[in-house]
């Protein structure tokens, strides 16, 4: 006959046996990260109370943490003097929690008040974190797999405590945690297209929506799910996280395509449906989902979250404002503004229609137009002069027969001359081009959609052969490249990296087998095909007479 489950004191019994029914007793015998990972994805330990305890504490025990880290005698010692008289239930949260609310989960009302109790002592011993609304849900869910307060208390420090740089687990000032809502929004760009025009379509400021994307984890997914994500958070990391939430927008998107949303508010749309996630997937379809999605290395995720501080550093935005979040996105109702945008190849529409595409930290700015054939002339030297120190642009171009196509150019067309007059190619896997007339259609680097064309490869290994008909631009090893520089990526062929390249007679956008944009010296020809780098359809008519080129560049708004 099976025991039941020995919960601890904080749970409710009948809450968790009818959440996360347990199958008893299991023993884990494996050391190796591998097979952890293995374990950890099938849910191995997930139907076993005692067992996911165990786990928890042996995988937080071998978290690499600072030398002085609060223990559980620390907590013994401070919870008193902290706590005072207060009843547990009326505890204040802390400031850095920013008014989330504490999930209760399976706890009963002892233990929800232990939370409050153990947040106001982390508090405490962590003057440093400042911003931090995903720790009330990481507290709730250790409490259940804890013997008491004291090593949950533990646990939870030894989470923010982790000094590994590889290795980052939690948000801990607005500044991060706001560059990773950013660069959710960017990988939704590139991984959940469908998804991304939707709420592009439904939102004011898709950015809020997105900045959400933590909540759906760390407090509005129900506690089976929650904890089956955390499990393999312990054993891979924050990556995972954004795994999670990219593939609950996808069913969101898949469930509500094509029905109107329940209210005007697509951000409390999909919070309801994350709480009621039972009725539309498993835990473990989930997950699947999760791990289907070929999301870029962790190094390059960096890489991408690092520009995104850098991008709100810049703009003076490392703290939430108690007035107005300075952050709010200048989304493109905003950003490309009818009374002060005025093109003469696209409307304010099909602007906004391309600045939903760039990245986010450039989708703060607003379009400031670099160079007009019509007001400039047509010469390529003059395009070049007007946009060089610029990065990045937006190439717009119209045919006599009023199509219109172009390409967000991740780099300052200046590159162009590392190459002592011969043609060469630079440019990073941000680069895309599109059409707007006849239809809209973007196509991005051919890896994004393709990852098995490549296999990352160490910074200093991954370097692109030389060609002798031309260059391609290449960086010192010791210098931090921007996110998706070719040289972090084993790529068979130089085909697949050819994103822009100038001279005085042309300039070429994409290139292998074809060329996606080629333009003549004055500006009056050009040519579009099929090429490796962005694998696109032509762009228009295969050789078309140019009626006007733009280029755009990005203005930041200025901060009131």
């Amino acid at each position: 006959m099976m025991h039941p489950p020995a919960y601890n004191c904080f749970v409710d019994r009948d809450k968790m046996d009818s959440a996360i029914p347990d199958l008893g007793p299991k023993e884990l015998s494996c050391t190796e990260l591998q097979e952890l990972k293995q374990l950890a994805r099938q849910g191995y330990w997930a139907r076993s109370y005692a067992l996911r305890g165990q786990v928890y504490q042996r995988l937080i025990r071998d978290i690499p943490c600072r030398t002085v880290t609060p223990d559980a005698s620390v907590y013994r010692d401070i919870v008193g003097k902290i706590v005072g008289k207060h009843s547990s239930a009326s505890l204040p949260l802390p400031e850095f929690v920013d008014n989330t609310q504490v999930p209760s989960y399976c706890l009963n009302s002892k233990g929800e008040g232990a939370v409050r109790k153990i947040l106001l002592c982390i508090s405490n011993q962590f003057p440093d974190v400042s911003f931090c609304p995903a720790l009330p849900a990481i507290v709730a869910l250790l409490l259940h797999y804890s013997a008491d307060e004291a090593e949950c208390f533990e646990k939870a420090c030894r989470i923010l405590a982790c000094n590994d740089p590889s290795r980052k687990l939690v948000d801990q000032s607005f500044l991060a945690f706001e560059s990773s809502c950013m660069t959710f929004g960017d990988l939704v760009n590139k991984y959940c297209q469908a998804a991304h025009k939707l709420m592009v379509a439904v939102s004011e400021d898709v950015l809020q929506v997105y900045a959400d994307w933590q909540r759906w984890l760390f407090g509005e997914l129900p506690l089976s799910y929650f904890a089956r994500v955390f499990d393999v958070f312990l054993v891979e990391g924050y990556k995972v996280l954004y795994r999670v939430a990219l593939a609950i927008l996808k069913f969101f998107h898949k469930v509500r395509a094509g029905q109107p949303l329940e209210s005007d508010n697509v951000k409390q749309d999909i919070r309801t449906f994350v709480r009621d996630i039972a009725k539309t997937v498993s835990p473990e379809k989930l997950l699947e989902k999760a791990f289907a999605i070929r999301l870029f290395s962790r190094k390059e995720i960096q890489l991408l979250q690092m520009a995104n501080e850098k991008a709100l550093k810049q703009k003076g935005i490392t703290v939430k404002q108690k007035s107005v979040s300075l952050s709010k996105r200048q989304f493109v109702h905003l950003a490309v503004h009818a009374d002060n945008f005025h093109s003469e190849i696209v409307g304010v529409k099909e602007m906004r229609d391309i600045w939903s595409w760039v990245p986010e930290r450039f989708a703060l700015c607003q379009p400031l137009l670099l160079f007009s054939s019509l007001q400039h002339g047509y010469s390529l030297t003059r395009f070049y002069f007007q946009c060089e120190g610029r990065e990045p642009t937006v190439l717009l171009i119209k045919t006599t027969q009023k199509e219109v196509c172009g390409a967000y150019l991740s780099t300052d067309w200046s590159e162009r001359n590392k190459f002592g007059g011969k043609l060469g190619f630079f440019g990073t896997g941000e680069c895309f081009v599109f059409r707007l007339q006849p239809e809209v259609q973007r196509y991005e680097w051919v890896v994004i959609k393709h990852p098995e064309l490549t296999k990352p490869a160490s910074l200093e290994s991954a370097t692109i052969p030389p060609s002798p008909s031309y260059s391609v631009s290449s960086e010192p090893a010791d210098r931090l490249s921007p996110f998706l520089a070719t040289r972090h990526f084993n790529l068979p062929s130089k085909t697949e990296s050819l994103f822009m390249a100038g001279g005085s007679d042309c300039l070429i956008i994409g290139g292998g087998g074809g060329q996606a944009l080629y333009i003549d010296g004055d500006l009056n020809r050009g040519r579009t095909g099929h090429c490796d780098t962005f694998n696109n359809q032509p762009l228009c008519s295969e050789n078309f007479l140019i009626a006007a080129v733009e280029a755009w560049g990005f203005q930041d708004p200025d901060i009131q």
